[in-house]
């Protein structure tokens, strides 16, 4: 499965750097809570693999929030993302 790096996970004054928002094409929330626990990766152009696991949905309208093991560069936003596997103690 594939999706977009979406935005940063962000307030009014403030951003988190290893949280993001992904769209993997969910189109509700109910779709998008069962992808938590699912391990995402970003590929860089220089093939660096950034690992990350998705944690809840975001909103009513399907996205969901991923925390990465370190915070994507900004050249991350708008590109795509591969969901990998799920892992076994996932929330259900």
């Amino acid at each position: 499965m594939k999706g977009i790096v979406v935005q940063f996970r962000r307030g009014r004054h403030t951003i988190h750097e290893k949280h993001y928002l992904l769209d993997l094409g969910f189109t509700s929330r109910e779709e998008a809570k069962k992808a938590a626990g699912k391990i995402v990766e970003w590929k860089s152009s220089s093939g660096k693999i950034i690992k990350g696991k998705v944690s809840d949905a975001h909103g009513n309208k399907g996205l969901v929030r991923a925390i990465f093991e370190s915070g994507l560069p900004g050249q991350a936003i708008l590109t795509e993302i591969n969901v990998v596997e799920s892992t076994s103690g996932g929330k259900k």
